[in-house]
């Protein structure tokens, strides 16, 4: 098999165009002599005469004008590949697997960051995947995701890098007819953390969520109290219909308080718990669509931070 270098191919194809010596070598920059050359050099590896040598010119054999055909298509397969790759180095082209917990994916930043990175690279396949905070790290270290977003770095995070996006603010949800919810200005001064100390509290399971699991009893150590845990739901939904159903109360990221869960009251806490939200990869320098959307993720956090 000849091993032909694309080069020669598209000397080929620009004498065939000219069918001229002199004026395919003035379109490609170089002079008609190594052009001419070049043209012996592929008409040897293919074992063919490719071109009749006029008097004003140069006219395609019968092989030629059959080689003429597969030489564009060559050319053509070469090029688009060359601009694939590129396009998926920048980031526009490609495949992107994210991955994202309950409460990430109910913060505003993470569909407002996806959405701007589709309109950004609409050829990029985009496959997104919900799971919890270890499930998403095992995700990323095996290679099945490469971006995801978490609340809070939790049990083996080597090989991992967190990015941090923002903080925001927990707040109290009480059921509606709860006297928290209607105590001090209406219902809209501060609870103090103490105050949860002798109500029945609804978690979001640990874990699934340990990162805001272990920030609230945290919270609550610091208070001086130990809560008394009603029971764990298994997702962060789940935790207010529990809630709105009055068999408990719940701290939850202030960005829920956009649900407007019917049956259900948000108070502020003081002091508040916070809430992080990061955007990890694996370690090393990221490159092509995953590169892209920490761009934009980068460009995005400091106008999306809450509290």
């Amino acid at each position: 098999m000849a091993n032909i270098d694309v080069r020669l191919l598209r000397y080929f194809i620009a004498v065939a165009e000219t069918g001229h010596m002199t004026r395919a070598a003035e379109r490609l920059g170089i002079g008609q002599p190594p052009l001419s050359q070049q043209i012996r050099v592929l008409e040897t590896q293919l074992g063919v005469t490719l071109f009749e040598r006029l008097p004003r010119g140069m006219a395609l054999t019968d092989a030629g004008q059959a080689f003429l055909g597969d030489a564009y298509e060559v050319v053509r397969k070469l090029d688009q590949a060359v601009d694939d790759v590129r396009r998926v180095a920048a980031g526009i082209k490609g495949r992107l697997s994210v991955g994202l917990t309950s409460s990430a994916a109910l913060h505003p930043f993470v569909p407002t960051v996806i959405r701007t990175f589709r309109s950004d690279a609409p050829a990029v396949s985009l496959m997104l995947d919900e799971s919890s905070t270890s499930e998403l790290l095992d995700g990323l270290r095996d290679g099945h995701l490469d971006v995801a977003f978490v609340r809070q770095p939790q049990g083996d995070t080597a090989q991992i890098v967190f990015v941090p996006v923002l903080e925001e603010p927990m707040v109290l949800a009480v059921p509606s007819a709860h006297p928290l919810a209607r105590t001090g200005r209406a219902g809209k001064a501060a609870v103090p953390m103490t105050a949860i100390a002798t109500q029945k509290l609804i978690l979001y399971r640990r874990r699934t969520g340990q990162g805001l699991y272990d920030t609230i009893i945290a919270a609550c150590h610091g208070a001086g109290f130990s809560p008394n845990i009603e029971q764990e739901a298994p997702r962060l939904l789940t935790t207010l219909s529990l809630v709105a159903a009055g068999l408990g109360v719940s701290v939850v990221p202030a960005s829920l308080m956009r649900m407007q869960v019917e049956g259900i009251v948000y108070r502020p806490l003081a002091p508040a718990p916070r809430a992080p939200l990061f955007c990890a990869h694996r370690e090393g320098v990221l490159a092509g669509p995953a590169a892209r959307l920490l761009d934009h993720v980068r460009a995005a956090a400091p106008s999306m931070a809450a509290g």
